[in-house]
């Protein structure tokens, strides 16, 4: 394990976890050695997952005390387990909002932190770039994407990873808890702080396939792109 250096910020990585038994040590084990010289821990939500993640996540845990478990008996969502990580998360710097299935590179989280560290905005999203998904997939969460960004001002490629500092992370949980948004994504872009996004190819699925099924895509974009009226200042 590599000693950070002096004044490093403390990063905190928040991953949601549900069906992904089989990508979380590659996953860890690829976010370690993309963070090394930095401080980090790494927090996995157990959205209520039926396969082996919670088994999994912990033996994770038993090994490394960087790697923390949070294990929720109701299926919550993405979103959900989410801004569950970031409140358990309490003590850290700048937190990381990444996936467990590998499609979000966990190479690309240096590049993140380094680009918030400029210090002229507080969230940097990843910007979605590839052919990770099908045809229609991208086409469709393209369009989302675009007219969320039109409502909040988030970059038109804007998805759930992200780096972001103390005070969005605090818009975030209000906005959560207390607003009801049921995005963290536009909760970012209701915070009115100033972020950006930098390109990021993303990967094809290694194993599995989505747990968003194409009704769940629309219904949860149905309702965030509501709740973004909703909130319109």
């Amino acid at each position: 394990m590599s000693v950070p250096a002096a004044g490093e910020p403390r990063v905190a990585v928040v991953v949601p976890v549900y069906g992904n038994e089989a990508t979380l040590a590659e996953l860890a084990g690829r976010l370690g050695a993309a963070l090394v010289g930095r401080s980090w821990r790494l927090r996995l939500v157990v959205d209520a997952s039926p396969d082996g993640s919670a088994a999994v996540a912990a033996a994770l845990a038993d090994d490394d005390p960087r790697i923390g478990v949070t294990v929720l008996t109701v299926n919550g969502g993405q979103h959900a387990a989410l801004a569950r990580g970031l409140a358990d998360e309490a003590d850290a710097d700048v937190w990381v909002c990444l996936d467990a299935d590998l499609q979000d590179p966990p190479e690309a989280v240096p590049l993140l932190l380094d680009r918030l560290a400029c210090g002229d905005v507080e969230a940097v999203f990843a910007g979605r770039r590839g052919r990770y998904e099908s045809p229609l997939r991208r086409l469709t969460g393209t369009l989302h994407r675009r007219v969320a960004g039109t409502l909040t001002g988030l970059p038109p490629d804007a998805g759930a990873f992200l780096a972001l500092g103390p005070v969005v992370r605090a818009a975030v949980l209000s906005g959560v808890r207390d607003r009801g948004a049921p995005s963290v994504v536009l909760a970012v872009g209701r915070s009115g702080r100033p972020v950006t996004s930098v390109p990021v190819t993303r990967a094809r699925r290694p194993v599995g396939r989505s747990a968003w099924t194409a009704g769940a895509r629309v219904r949860q974009s149905a309702r965030s792109l509501a709740w973004a009226v909703r909130t319109r200042r």
